[in-house]
């Protein structure tokens, strides 16, 4: 009877595993042959009972047909967030459950290629890339050469998006030959190829139509080009299976040309024609209602080139505005520092016509709402990602037990280690299945982290990026100083002067003088004996940048908060002239540095939070010294005597000064030393940093969590490396932000290690006094210049200029401070009775 029984649920659960994997199947190609809105939503209630009812490979693999169909409906309805979630869901089903080892199912056609046209659709460009890398790959491995051409293809489309056009010109060609090639393939290769060569201002040797309207457009003959497009357009629209998408960017291009040709009513009818392309089914009168977008990068191409053709400033600002909304949609769906970094520059740009606008406007009237606002938009464009880190690591610590919070951080942490090894594989070209595992442990950790926003974002408000102008004044005032923020234009570099009572904005135009100007004067630092050739070039220069760049309009303060931006980060204002001067000793030029505290931050964001210190402030110091060797660092041992002597510090010297003790030990401490070298970068390789066996790169500084109170970065170029539009420079400066560093001294080029020994010992003197970074950071270079036994040729900026402090602003608490600010109080208090006294009586 028992065996009866158990025969019984066997052949009645095998049933029920063929009708549940049939059932799967019917319901697929049930809408598959009437494919309509409310089939679609019976389709997406079947999914989701049959989620909760597969066990076998064969219902997961039904499943992942059935999610191939669904993805393809939603990305032709332009529902791309859905198609994305539908298309990863199908992935990681079908890699899970080892299905490739059961059936042939394609899943590189059926998926991966349209997941990865679809995070290129949304400008999610590092799992794009990450996506098309794996497809191509196993494209490769199982010999299916159709599959490999188009993610050459697809990949090309990537490069070139995001303005890598050598990287897509070497790509097309070496597949344009390709064994078992498609004549369209073929085509599009060359398109692509073409396309590339233009944007590098290169004729290409063959050219389509499509070409020949962008070839003269480049050579600047509009009506030709607006004679060509028209041919292209024509047989473009003839194409049937052409997506929503694709016919409005005809539309786009179209209004582009006519803008060229001066056609500003023509282009506002093409671009009024690709938005109701885009949202057929929607009434509005010129720019549509935020609710009736969604995330397609191709409403930013609309609104950003409608925002260029009105002439009305309100109406322009409005378009913008939606712009960001989108690009802000599409943020959402972002899990990759990089992949924001990418699209910061397009936010800038954004921001600096925006910023025009209001500019013009505030000269027109006067009215300061405008310089608000421009602020505003100056604010949001910087170092958003550092930004939004810090948030997070605040909202964890303000939840340290809430297991999504720690989760999410957890990941983010690997997503930047398993970065880092690929950056580093990337540099070897013979390493592509290791690089291929790395893209897809990515991939699956980028999954995860999606999965988890939404939940986040339910349970927590949103992380904001936008300051209070009260709050800032409110602080200036307390701190006794003035914000100075310039915002680097293409046009027009823009400062901002906030003090407690005022806000100021002011234009430099960014002429091609201009920017030499700043670019000679950072080269003068490139070595030691340019400015001790020249002296009084050198006086020169330093007197004219600082007129240029409108320094003397906060000549009456002595606590000065810059936040530079592009090649700003790289001027040391320290080293400005506040006067023209003759003289060739050094130490009586009039140094900013003699007059004014500079300090430096990333955003007035981060000046207006409080930082929540460590109680330890004992120093971990690492100098790796490297002895005997063509890197000795010879007066690294005397810095780390001289700080032994004024902090509590443990200090791990040549063979201790290791990457593992360092990645062991760094988070127990509140200050760390690394005296050491560094490198901004060279060959593709990112900026690092030495340890006396391994160097450290700057995405595994990424994923630290360490929060000290301050790090002193004793090593050349620490602040130095690849620049980014919104994000400045990608240094090992940056990197210690981004593990949580608010407050750190570091250097903006090659410096000597004998000058960089004695300030060190010199800041380290007075922080212990005083407890103020950067007040010791003034005293330190003072104490250089005035220190006599130092040679004038010494004495050039280039040996103590280097340095530069960016963060909190503390008052001195020491009681040497005090005592001289007594005594000061003192002397001005018997002047004040000595002047009574004296003073003759009327009559």
């Amino acid at each position: 009877m028992k065996k009866l029984l158990f025969l019984f649920i066997l052949i009645h659960g095998f049933c029920f595993s063929q009708d549940l994997e049939e059932s799967i199947y019917v319901a697929a190609e049930t809408f598959m042959a009437q494919p309509s809105e409310a089939t679609f939503q019976t389709l997406a209630k079947q999914e989701a009972q049959f989620k909760s009812q597969v066990k076998t490979k064969d219902e997961q693999l039904a499943l992942v047909f059935l999610q191939s169909h669904k993805g393809h409906y939603l990305d032709t309805h332009s529902r791309l967030k859905d198609a994305i979630i539908t298309y990863e869901d199908a992935v990681k089903r079908f890699n899970d459950y080892e299905l490739s080892k059961l059936s042939d199912f394609d899943i590189i056609e059926s998926c991966l290629i349209p997941l990865g046209n679809l995070y290129t659709k949304t400008n999610d460009y590092t799992n794009a890339e990450s996506t098309i890398k794996q497809y191509s790959y196993l494209a490769k491995k199982n010999n299916k050469p159709q599959h490999e051409i188009s993610g050459a293809i697809n990949l090309a489309q990537l490069y070139y998006a995001i303005g890598r056009h050598e990287t897509a010109i070497k790509l097309t060609s070496s597949f344009i030959n390709y064994p078992n090639i498609t004549s369209s393939q073929k085509q599009n290769l060359i398109n692509i190829n073409a396309e590339s060569q233009i944007a590098l201002e290169i004729i290409p040797t063959s050219l389509d139509n499509k070409q020949n309207y962008k070839m003269a457009i480049q050579e600047g003959q509009y009506e030709k080009a607006l004679t060509l497009f028209q041919k292209f357009k024509k047989k473009r629209l003839a194409i049937e299976s052409l997506q929503k998408r694709e016919i409005a960017q005809v539309y786009i291009e179209e209004a582009q040309i006519y803008l060229l040709n001066k056609n500003s009513n023509k282009a506002l009818q093409s671009l009024q024609t690709a938005l109701k392309t885009l949202i057929p089914n929607a009434n509005f009168n010129n720019l549509p209602i935020k609710e009736q977008l969604y995330a397609e990068n191709k409403f930013i191409d609309i609104f950003d080139l409608y925002s260029e053709i009105e002439t009305n400033s309100d109406l322009a600002l409005k378009s913008y505005d939606l712009s960001f909304y989108v690009s802000d949609l599409l943020k959402d769906t972002w899990t990759s520092q990089e992949t924001i970094i990418y699209n910061q520059s397009n936010y800038r740009k954004r921001s600096e016509k925006c910023i025009a606008i209001l500019y013009s406007a505030f000269q027109k009237t006067k009215d300061t709402t405008y310089i608000l606002k421009a602020f505003e938009y100056s604010e949001y464009s910087k170092v958003f990602t550092l930004k939004e880190m810090f948030q997070k690591k605040q909202r964890l610590q303000k939840h340290p037990t809430d297991s999504l919070l720690i989760q999410e951080f957890n990941l983010l942490k690997d997503q930047e280690h398993i970065t880092s090894k690929l950056v580093l594989e990337q540099l070897d070209k013979n390493r592509a299945s290791q690089i291929t595992t790395l893209s897809k442990q990515l991939s699956d950790i980028s999954l995860k982290i999606k999965s988890l926003k939404n939940a986040i974002s339910d349970k927590y408000p949103g992380l904001e990026n936008l300051i209070s102008i009260k709050n800032l004044q409110n602080k200036l005032h307390e701190d006794n100083a003035v914000l100075v923020e310039y915002f680097y234009g293409k046009h027009a570099i823009y400062q901002f002067i906030i003090s407690n009572s005022n806000i100021e904005l002011n234009k430099i135009d960014n002429t091609d003088k201009t920017e030499k100007s700043i670019v000679d004067f950072i080269s003068l630092f490139d070595n030691v004996s340019i400015i001790n050739n020249d002296i009084s070039n050198f006086s020169s220069q330093a007197f004219k940048l600082y007129k240029l760049l409108n320094f003397d309009a906060v000549s009456s303060f002595n606590k000065i908060i810059i936040i530079p931006d592009w090649w700003l980060n790289f001027i040391p204002f320290e080293t400005l002239l506040k006067e023209e001067t003759n003289t060739t000793a050094f130490s009586k030029m009039p140094f900013i540095v003699k007059s004014q505290n500079i300090i430096y931050n990333s955003s007035a964001y981060f000046y207006t939070t409080d930082n929540n210190s460590k109680s330890n402030n004992n120093l971990l110091g690492f100098f790796p010294v490297f002895k005997n060797s063509n890197k000795t660092l010879t007066y690294s041992i005397d810095e780390a005597n001289a700080i032994k002597k004024e902090m509590a510090s443990k200090m791990l010297m040549n063979k201790e000064a290791t990457k593992a003790n360092f990645l062991k030990n760094a988070s127990n401490y509140g200050m760390l030393h690394l005296s050491t070298h560094s490198s901004h970068g060279v060959s593709g390789k990112p900026a690092n940093i030495d340890f006396y066996d391994e160097t450290l790169y700057l995405n595994e500084l990424y994923s630290l969590n360490l929060n000290p109170n301050l790090v002193v970065l004793s090593a050349c170029e620490t602040g130095k490396g690849k620049l980014y539009k919104a994000e400045d420079a990608m240094s090992i400066a940056r990197g210690f932000q981004y593990s949580g560093a608010r407050n750190l001294l570091f250097s903006l080029w090659q410096i000597n290690d004998l000058s960089t020994s004695k300030i060190m010992q010199s800041f380290y003197e007075n922080y212990s006094d005083t407890q103020s970074a950067h007040y010791s950071n003034q005293l330190s270079k003072l104490a250089y210049l005035e220190n006599e036994s130092i040679s004038n040729t010494k004495k050039s900026p280039y040996y103590w200029g280097a340095f530069v402090y960016y963060g909190e602003l503390t008052k001195p608490i020491t009681s040497s401070y005090l005592f001289y600010v007594i005594i000061s109080a003192l002397i001005i208090l018997i002047i004040v009775l000595l002047r009574t006294k004296f003073k003759k009586p009327h009559g």
